[in-house]
């Protein structure tokens, strides 16, 4: 039987990650608070943002940007969205 998480991008019981997306505390606090759902649709989201905006992912400056992002996709805030974007239903 899988795993269920009370998904905090979701607010509601789904199925949670198999492991840590990260290591240390980060990435405990994901797998304990995110859903495959909300982690899959981050990925998705954030693959879009890399794309558009064409960031070099080895420049410090974009790692703390998509970590500042993830928080607020994660938490429903006002995050990047690429001109024209309409997000998916939940």
């Amino acid at each position: 039987m899988s795993r269920t998480v009370l998904c905090r991008k979701y607010q509601k019981e789904l199925e949670g990650l198999d492991r840590a997306p990260y290591p240390g505390p980060k990435g405990k606090l994901i797998f304990e608070n995110v859903s495959k759902q909300a982690w899959q649709a981050w990925l998705a989201h954030q693959t879009m943002i890399i794309n558009e905006k064409r960031l070099n992912l080895m420049a410090p400056t974009t790692q703390t940007f998509l970590a500042d992002e993830l928080e607020k996709f994660l938490d429903d805030g006002d995050y990047e969205r690429p001109e024209g974007y309409v997000p998916e239903e939940k």
